[in-house]
């Protein structure tokens, strides 16, 4: 594996961990630069095949999404049928008439990568009220607060929350890379030849695992119903959006999204796997996991 792909991925892994524990508006400002470059490759794949979508207006109704997430999570539901009824809009004053084309790479441009990403500044911000720095930052008084298990039930909901869905992603990722590199056989399908079902169905499995012990951990109200579900929804959702990318790419014509990342492509190749777990998660632990306290 090339350096500069090792170093930019401890480099993403550690700015991603320090947003994390910051939550708050760094979280927010952090997953916003996130979107805007993930949005700005997908419009290129999108031009790629001669669409003219509204580009700016979606960028810009896209960060009004996050900052209202991060001020009142239960507004942003709103924001999508406002926001697409107003992009339509927009588009049927320009000089040029906008086809069906337009208007749908418009709002899956919202949706895909402005509208689910959201969840997750909602992710972190769930169920929090902890806050010791400005601007709605968290910083654990000690690092023990992270890492011993008595102080655990002490750490904002969300952070344990988003911690969870991201390192299950993690284990799936480097689970079906490594299984799927040694022992692959089977392709998976052909969206995206190189994956193999050996290596997703060890991916699952080591988000699975990875879940179990979290909830575990955590002490989670049937734990090993709430921790096998859960890693098996996000096992499965990252796997759904690693495949939904290769499907954009192969249809646009290009090997990766774009060239940001030193040896992993663009922003897009590298959050795939996230785009469609958030949500996920936060339902789960919005709305089941009450249910079974």
């Amino acid at each position: 594996m090339p350096w500069s792909r090792i170093f930019s991925g401890i480099v993403a892994i550690v700015v991603a961990l320090s947003a994390t524990v910051l939550g708050g508006w760094y979280f927010t400002i952090v997953f916003a630069m996130i979107i805007f470059l993930g949005q700005k490759e997908f419009f290129n794949l999108v031009r790629a095949k001669g669409i003219a979508p509204t580009v700016k207006t979606t960028m810009l109704v896209s960060q009004i999404l996050l900052a209202i997430c991060t001020l009142d999570g239960n507004l942003a539901d709103a924001v999508m049928p406002i926001a697409g009824t107003f992009i339509c809009f927009y588009l049927l004053f320009q000089p040029k008439i906008a086809t069906i084309a337009d208007i749908s790479a418009s709002i899956l441009g919202l949706f895909y990568t402005g509208y689910l990403p959201s969840y997750w500044v909602r992710l972190r911000a769930f169920n929090t009220t902890a806050s010791n720095l400005p601007l709605g930052g968290y910083w654990p008084p000690s690092w023990s607060d992270l890492f011993a298990h008595k102080h655990s039930v002490s750490l904002p909901d969300g952070l344990t929350a988003t911690m969870l869905t991201f390192l299950c992603i993690w284990a799936a990722d480097i689970g079906a890379y490594t299984f799927g590199k040694f022992f692959g056989k089977t392709p998976l399908s052909d969206i995206s030849p190189k994956k193999t079902v050996e290596g997703a169905v060890f991916g699952v499995a080591a988000s699975v695992l990875v879940a179990f012990a979290v909830a575990y951990y955590f002490n989670w109200p049937k734990y090993p119903i709430t921790g096998l579900t859960l890693g098996l929804l996000i096992g499965v959702a990252g796997l759904l959006g690693d495949l939904t990318e290769s499907m954009l790419k192969r249809d646009a014509g290009v090997k990766d999204s774009g060239q940001l990342i030193p040896g992993h492509g663009g922003i897009l190749d590298r959050t795939d796997s996230y785009i469609f777990t958030a949500p996920l998660v936060y339902y789960f632990v919005s709305l089941i996991l009450p249910l079974l306290i």
